[in-house]
């Protein structure tokens, strides 16, 4: 008992030598990140703000006669019209997406220096003489290290106070990141030490994945010792702290914040997924395409009139618009200065305000799982504790669908456009729970309640760099301290021999 007790506690002090260093990263950057957020990125909003707006009046191809001149092969996965480079163009999207230009019927030729300087000063309202060409990249810098399907991109430097950074998608014709200095110096005390989103460990997908599991699994293992250890030590017979000095505190700090240092470590590791998924596509494979009615099909869609549709919507209004099968009928998924789309037939030409009936969504859920029953179904108009906004908006109401299965598989349906926007099953619900609850301490009763859960985050992750950083100082001094016995007899006998 007293070998295992020594090898305990032996093993928690040389991990956390190695590892405490990256806990007090953790910590820090974990408070960082509650206001900076994640990587540098162009948002939903920023990127229909600069869109300009969409001129039917030149839109001269039909979506049946655009898919013809994109020659995909195959039926587009989505299809939308929209400005590209101050011309209308149909862009069908998939990995290599084609963008087909609506006035002319022409193929988006190759994006180079010049036209992203021009695509980059449309976005910024500036002249090109603002704008400087930094480079070509096909690898992955620090900031598009996330975003590497958009490569290649050029990158495109701004004189202005922001010092703006610009990356212009060399596929797509238009920017796809934008950096500023601010978000730039964010992401170096948050994102990027908290994720180890380094480009040279982050561009390497498979080591970057191995380096945090392995990282945070031996920190679960680390914390869990600690608490071990706490508990061996406490002297029950005469209750007392067995420690003294820097050891007393680490060891009290340790007492109330090491149960959370476990969790909050262990959770980072499940957001890796560092198990294996469960094999099969599960209940509901077939469910989006029952509420979609099938593949789309363009020839259903009319040529693009400018005159009928400035009389639905005021002209200047539209900067996207989707093309949509829904419930085997043609539609249009609307966008103008706000991202959120607003739903048309295709025929006759007008606003759908009303949503899908639950009986005809109920009524192709049946259908495309017929050998699962239902056990519950019902209508939210509130979020759920898994169908919820994390920094984004999600429709509502929405309609919630719990399959008697196996698996315990609920969907969520928006009623708006017919279309799922959410699918857990009841492994889903449990890492819902033990990542993003134990991780960002997301439960309902105060999640939403701030400034309350930013002051409940940040005293924990205090306490958090208090236990990491006290075994950090004791950890280098008995590090320095062992260094000295190795070196120190070769001192004394270099100094002899001199004599």
């Amino acid at each position: 008992m007293i070998s295992l007790r020594k090898w305990t506690i032996l093993i928690h002090r040389w991990l956390g030598i190695v590892l405490s260093l990256l806990f007090v990263v953790w910590f820090v950057s974990g408070i960082a990140m509650i206001y900076a957020g994640g990587m540098p990125s162009l948002t939903r909003e920023a990127r229909f703000e600069h869109l300009p707006p969409l001129d039917l009046s030149r839109v001269k191809l039909s979506p049946s006669e655009a898919v013809e001149k994109a020659e995909l092969g195959r039926a587009p996965g989505g299809v939308t019209l929209l400005t590209v480079m101050d011309r209308p163009a149909y862009r069908f999207s998939g990995r290599d997406p084609v963008t087909v230009f609506a006035d002319n019927g022409d193929l988006l030729d190759e994006v180079g220096e010049a036209e992203s300087i021009t695509i980059a000063g449309r976005f910024m309202s500036l002249p090109a003489e603002k704008l400087h060409y930094a480079g070509y990249l096909t690898e992955p810098d620090q900031w598009t290290v996330g975003e590497q399907r958009q490569l290649p991109m050029h990158k495109i430097t701004v004189d202005d106070p922001a010092r703006t950074e610009l990356y212009v998608s060399e596929a797509r014709a238009e920017v796809g990141l934008v950096t500023t200095r601010g978000t730039r110096a964010l992401a170096w005390v948050a994102a990027i030490p908290h994720w180890l989103y380094f480009t040279s460990l982050r561009s390497n997908g498979p080591l970057w994945n191995r380096v945090v599991i392995w990282s945070s699994g031996i920190g679960t293992i680390l914390a869990l010792l600690g608490i071990v250890v706490g508990i061996v030590q406490f002297s029950r017979s005469r209750p007392h702290i067995p420690y003294a000095g820097w050891m007393r505190w680490h060891y009290i700090t340790g007492a109330i914040f090491g149960v959370f240092t476990a969790t909050w470590v262990f959770s980072g590791l499940l957001s890796m997924e560092p198990f294996p998924a469960a094999d099969g596509a599960g209940t509901g494979a077939g469910l989006r395409q029952a509420l979609t009615g099938g593949p789309l099909d363009l020839s259903r869609f009319p040529a693009m009139d400018a005159a009928a549709w400035n009389q639905v919507l005021p002209a200047g209004s539209i900067k996207e618009i989707d093309f949509l099968r829904i419930q085997g009928n043609p539609h249009y998924a609307v966008r103008g200065v706000e991202a959120k789309p607003l739903v048309m037939s295709a025929s006759p030409l007008q606003i759908r305000r009303e949503l899908f009936s639950i009986d005809s969504l109920m009524s192709r859920v049946r259908q495309s799982v017929p050998d699962v029953p239902v056990s519950e179904y019902e209508v939210l108009s509130e979020y759920d504790s898994y169908y919820y906004a994390r920094g984004q908006e999600r429709p509502l109401p929405v309609l919630r669908v719990k399959f008697a299965d196996s698996d315990g598989t609920w969907f969520y349906i928006d009623p708006a456009m017919s279309q799922v926007v959410g699918r857990f099953t009841s492994r889903d619900r449990v890492e819902r729970w033990l990542y993003h609850g134990l991780h960002s301490l997301d439960f309902p009763f105060w999640y939403y309640k701030r400034p309350l859960w930013d002051i409940g985050v940040i005293l924990l992750s205090l306490g958090g760099i208090a236990t990491s950083g006290i075994g950090l100082y004791i950890g280098m001094k008995r590090v320095i301290r062992h260094i000295k016995r190795i070196f120190r007899p070769r001192v004394r006998a270099m100094a002899g021999t001199i004599k």
